[in-house]
């Protein structure tokens, strides 16, 4: 299958997890409805982003959020990325994203890489090093439309993850994200259009909506980047949603008359992982 529906679900998320949970699964019914095969949430989609929540809001793998999500994609027989949640593993905390396929099984699981850990003078100042732990795995998982790989906001800055998940297959890449008002406007559009022009791929970012009233000011506008680089899709800033029809022949229609991925030179340079 060549075409696929993909829902970016730009939330805004509230201090209330269960509040959270269930305006996600209001929306995942929603565009099911419309026809979405995948259906998408942001990072940190049940837990307001800020240190001080990610353990309180936190819940080990199978929690009450990972089981509406499943019970979500399973009802309403859609793929769901779902966005981020705090994980409790023992006594560690991962920003984790579950993915489930349409009988509500779980296909993939990806820990946030790369930890936001940065200090913008007079700007963004963050450090996630201080209560989340790093994931250590590369995460591809399979349709039948298509190999899909899923990365976290920071990871999509890290070209060499992206350029992993292209070479295990995947011909679209998920960030879900909270980019702030210091990197958003600077970064977000650049790094989705790089990252897909680099590899080939659908870039896909989702993130939370703007809420000035928040500790953080997510940047929203989540957005859908095509192989040959341009933009197809973008949202504001506000709550809602989008639904982008996905046409993969793009993707083997870019490959093959700039077959770069082929033209890789690893006589001189590999990229490889440990696992």
């Amino acid at each position: 299958m060549s075409h696929l529906k993909a829902a970016l679900l730009q939330m805004k998320v509230q201090n209330d997890k269960q509040a959270n949970i269930d305006e996600a699964i209001r929306l995942i019914q929603e565009v099911a409805a419309e026809g979405a095969d995948l259906a998408i949430l942001p990072e940190m989609f049940c837990c307001p982003y800020n240190n001080i929540y990610f353990r309180e809001y936190g819940e080990a793998e199978r929690g009450s959020a990972h089981q509406a999500l499943s019970e979500a994609a399973k009802s309403n027989r859609v793929y769901v990325v779902g966005g981020s949640i705090p994980e409790l593993d023992g006594d560690k905390v991962y920003n984790t994203s579950y993915i489930f396929d349409r009988r509500g099984a779980q296909i993939g699981k990806h820990r946030k890489m790369h930890l936001f850990d940065i200090d913008v003078e007079g700007g963004q100042r963050f450090k996630e090093s201080d209560v989340l732990s790093a994931g250590d795995e590369v995460t591809v998982f399979d349709t039948e439309f298509c190999k899909m790989g899923v990365a976290i906001c920071y990871d999509i800055r890290f070209p060499e993850l992206s350029r992993l998940m292209a070479l295990r297959g995947a011909e679209i890449i998920i960030v879900p994200a909270a980019f702030n008002m210091t990197t958003g406007p600077a970064h977000w559009e650049i790094l989705f259009r790089g990252r897909a022009l680099d590899n080939q791929v659908y870039a896909i970012g989702v993130s939370s909506a703007r809420d000035y009233e928040a500790s953080y000011h997510s940047y929203g506008n989540s957005i859908v980047a095509a192989p040959w680089g341009n933009i197809v899709n973008r949202m504001d800033e506000k709550q809602g949603y989008i639904i982008q029809e996905i046409d993969l022949e793009q993707v083997a229609k870019v490959r093959k008359e700039l077959p770069m991925l082929k033209h890789l030179r690893n006589d001189v340079y590999t990229l490889q992982t440990n696992q």
